[in-house]
């Protein structure tokens, strides 16, 4: 039995989407489209920050950590994604199933965090705008950066380890779209509880806490955006608000009811639906939302591409 366990652990099979059937063509080339515009969308505005001088103050810093964060969340499990629709061996070894478990839950934890960061930063900046620039200092903004990313990658250790350790036997096909605790639980031939207690535990904390304040700042954000005078002034901070609220709601709202449960599956379905909605969706509209809408933005990158034609032009001349 034991060489058996040793045997079963070598690969798993990734189901994917097994009942797309003819769409699956279809399938493939919206999320080929949908990865190709979170790929260019993200790497053109953490450039485009990184190279102007103007933009670099810490709102646009952590917006340029949050597109650099979405580069490296999404290749974690999409990439293999588009390849299982397209290939009959949809099989990963159990150490890559266990990387890409790890590094998607680090990094959508550095999310979370990162998240957090930006709503205390927006809040300062709208709240508190006189104390802003002594408080927001470029060695708080750096520490915070950084505490978001080694939180984060500390988060998942624990889970991944305690997965490591359990036997597989026999039933080795993922009922999901790529490697996750639940799906994993769900082949272990031992009792899992203590595991789901602690996913349970980890996952309550990083995703409820961070929401916790997330909430706060943008509750008070709000708040000082009534006190607005002019009503140009309100809509014009409402819609910025609003929109950035929506793209918070719909990713913690989905993290929330995948990972904050006692049981390790609802609906098959369900499951995938959701992980589509935070691992796809959710990278695919942040450029939107919290870059491509903000008119200094626009007009950094419409200066760089200018600057970089204007050098170039006199090569072809």
């Amino acid at each position: 039995m034991e060489q058996h366990n040793r045997s079963s652990l070598a690969e798993f099979v990734l189901l994917g989407f097994p009942k797309v059937g003819h769409v699956r063509g279809w399938l493939f080339v919206l999320l080929l489209l949908a990865y190709l515009f979170t790929i260019c969308g993200n790497l053109l505005i953490f450039l485009v920050i990184r190279l102007d001088a103007a933009l670099h103050i810490p709102m646009y810093h952590f917006v340029s950590l949050l597109s650099f964060l979405e580069l490296w969340y999404t290749a974690a499990t999409t990439p293999k994604m588009l390849a299982n629709l397209l290939s009959e061996k949809k099989t990963i070894s159990f150490a890559g199933c266990l990387l890409q478990t790890y590094f998607f839950h680090s990094l959508g934890a550095s999310e979370c965090y990162l998240l957090t960061a930006m709503a205390y930063d927006r809040y300062l900046a709208i709240c508190r705008p006189l104390h802003y620039p002594a408080i927001m200092t470029p060695t708080l903004c750096g520490r915070l950066a950084a505490g978001c990313w080694v939180c984060g990658f500390l988060c998942p250790i624990s889970e991944v380890i305690l997965v490591s350790q359990l036997p597989f036997c026999g039933y080795n096909e993922i009922q999901h779209i790529f490697c996750d605790f639940p799906p994993l639980l769900s082949l272990a031939c031992k009792d899992t509880s203590t595991n789901v207690l602690v996913d349970f535990a980890i996952n309550a904390f990083i995703i409820l806490v961070t929401f916790l304040f997330v909430m706060i700042s943008y509750g008070r954000i709000i708040v000082a955006v009534l006190k607005i005078k002019t009503s140009v002034g309100r809509k014009k901070a409402f819609s910025t608000c609003a929109s950035r609220l929506i793209v918070v709601l719909i990713f913690f709202g989905s993290i929330t009811f995948m990972y904050v449960r006692l049981k390790e599956s609802y609906s098959l379905t369900l499951d995938r639906t959701l992980a589509v909605v935070y691992s796809v969706l959710t990278p695919l509209v942040n450029p939107v939302i919290y870059s491509l809408r903000n008119q200094e933005l626009i007009k950094a990158i419409k200066r760089t591409i200018f600057q970089k034609q204007g050098r170039a032009s006199p090569i072809h001349q």
